[in-house]
């Protein structure tokens, strides 16, 4: 297993370049005669799809997900559910200069000792297009515990603080953003989670504590530098039942100067960021909530 599984009873693989061509998910553990909407997952997909507002990256791509297995007459079955994404508006060639450069901040000279071998187009593995799966993966976890709501908003975003956390960016944090991406800046940010009406008892008291697979799942999202939460939800490792309140720091893009100004990169990864980090929180949940029945059997 080269790490990229997650999750033990709900699970989901991950595939897939950014160039190549498409991205997947392989869900398994989700319970059978769950109904599925299209619709619906495609609005999530949508929430992270690049190239719809100021201020982000200008790579369009409509993110359309095709179920390939797992779903009959609008029910899960029970069995794998199999969903790719295929990449539709790559520009493979701006990244031609990029073969034997290893570009400072990104997973491009970690890959390659690593491997012995890199996909130098647009970061391969490592780019933010792998965070489709996650979105997807989220999506059939959030209908494993349709009751639990999680909500990710905005603390930061730059040199811009907010008392109050930004569910979407108006135009002001839109005009700060297209500017910060005409003068080939980045960004970072700070995220607000909050989880209401999680079942009681999930998590383990040990190594698998609720808190430290929070931790693992939005760590693992790219650019996550920081996780910390409030004590009073989550005592010992298992959730007590009250809301959660959990804060995640993303770091700046690495990409600067002359290749931002290109257009294909986010000057802030924050805003598109916010339906991944839902979908993590789900995956964990869904996949705690899972063990836990495990026992009452």
């Amino acid at each position: 297993m080269r790490g990229n599984t997650f999750g033990k009873l709900f699970s989901l693989t991950s595939f897939g370049e950014s160039h190549g061509p498409a991205i997947g998910v392989v869900i398994d553990g989700v319970p059978s005669l769950l109904n599925f909407s299209q619709d619906d997952l495609q609005k999530e997909l949508d929430r992270r799809a690049p190239g719809k507002n100021l201020g982000t990256s200008d790579r369009k791509e409509a993110d359309v997900a095709i179920v390939l297995s797992g779903i009959f007459e609008g029910k899960t079955l029970g069995t794998p559910i199999a969903v790719i994404v295929n990449n539709t508006n790559q520009q493979s060639s701006d990244y031609d200069n990029l073969k034997n450069t290893h570009r400072p901040g990104h997973a491009d000279k970690t890959t390659e000792l690593k491997y012995g071998i890199r996909d130098h187009r647009g970061g391969g593995r490592s780019s933010g297009r792998e965070t489709i799966s996650r979105v997807i993966a989220g999506y059939f976890a959030g209908l494993v515990l349709p009751q639990v709501q999680v909500q990710a908003s905005i603390l930061e975003l730059g040199e811009l603080l907010f008392t109050r956390p930004l569910l979407e960016l108006t135009d002001t944090e839109k005009l700060y953003l297209e500017k910060l991406k005409k003068n080939g800046e980045s960004v970072g940010g700070k995220v607000q989670i909050n989880v209401n009406h999680c079942p009681v008892g999930l998590g383990e008291p040990a190594f698998d504590k609720l808190k430290a697979d929070f931790a693992k799942a939005l760590l693992s999202i790219g650019a996550c530098i920081s996780f910390s939460y409030e004590t009073s939800a989550i005592e010992g490792g298992i959730s007590n039942g009250d809301e959660m309140i959990m804060y995640i720091s993303f770091k700046a893009t690495s990409t600067t100067g002359e290749n931002a100004k290109l257009g294909r990169h986010d000057p802030c990864i924050v805003p598109r960021a916010l339906p991944v980090v839902e979908a993590m929180v789900k995956v964990v949940l869904a996949d705690h909530y899972l063990r836990q029945n495990a026992y009452r059997i």
